[in-house]
């Protein structure tokens, strides 16, 4: 009889057990989203993630998704796209309504892990000066858009999404250049799909990426409060 996997109930104190205890990368259940637990997730390389009805779960995958700034991938049609210049891209103008259309239900009826409790508990990082976006404007309108967290010199992605095609992709590429401008550490995309690997993302160990997260988060103040892709 195979021993059942023992996943640790959190209380009101703020704090996680050894990463080592993770069950397929499933860490912790419960707690609350507030901002010191938040910021204590994704320093110790864990983060949120749990269906709308769920209870919260914290996760730290064994096998972590990461896009080094230099190996960002841009295809010919994406160059194209790039190069006409019929669009605005903006940081902080409108975060919730970034996160908001992120949340919105796919074309295709799944449900999304972004709720109410995440969009409050991300509004106040980015109140804190702890969460941004990029996002991608045409004509004065907002038609793409990434939001993610940043302490340090690390920024962690956390969703993207287009109401016109390569919007969020526009808004990708800027988030990779304006990391690379400010000496930035890899952008960590948490887990690997197939969108993010046609981009350059890569896996790897959770040991390489805890060793990046720790140089990265002691490399450099973290910058708070409305960015500025210019």
């Amino acid at each position: 009889m195979t021993d059942q996997p023992r996943i640790t109930m959190l209380d009101d104190t703020i704090g996680f057990p050894p990463l080592e205890e993770s069950w397929e990368g499933l860490l912790a259940i419960g707690g609350d989203l507030n901002e010191a637990r938040l910021i204590a997730a994704y320093e110790g390389g864990i983060f949120p993630w749990y269906g709308e009805n769920d209870p919260i779960l914290w996760w730290a995958p064994e096998k972590r998704c990461i896009l080094p700034l230099d190996d960002l991938k841009i295809s010919k049609s994406m160059r194209n796209v790039l190069n006409r210049h019929d669009y605005e891209v903006k940081t902080d103008t409108c975060f919730e309504e970034v996160i908001r259309n992120c949340g919105k239900l796919r074309k295709d009826g799944e449900g999304t892990w972004i709720s109410e409790e995440i969009v409050g508990a991300y509004v106040r990082l980015h109140r804190l000066g702890l969460a941004h976006s990029f996002e991608t404007w045409r004509d004065g309108e907002l038609i793409g858009g990434l939001y993610g967290v940043s302490i340090g010199k690390m920024f962690f992605g956390e969703s993207m999404y287009s109401s016109e095609s390569n919007a969020s992709k526009i808004a990708f590429v800027h988030l990779i250049e304006w990391a690379k401008k400010n000496h930035f550490g890899p952008i960590d995309c948490q887990i690997q799909n197939s969108h993010l690997k046609s981009l350059g993302a890569i896996e790897i160990e959770r040991d390489e990426f805890m060793g990046i997260l720790k140089t990265h988060l002691s490399n450099g103040a973290t910058r708070r409060g409305r960015w500025n892709v210019l």
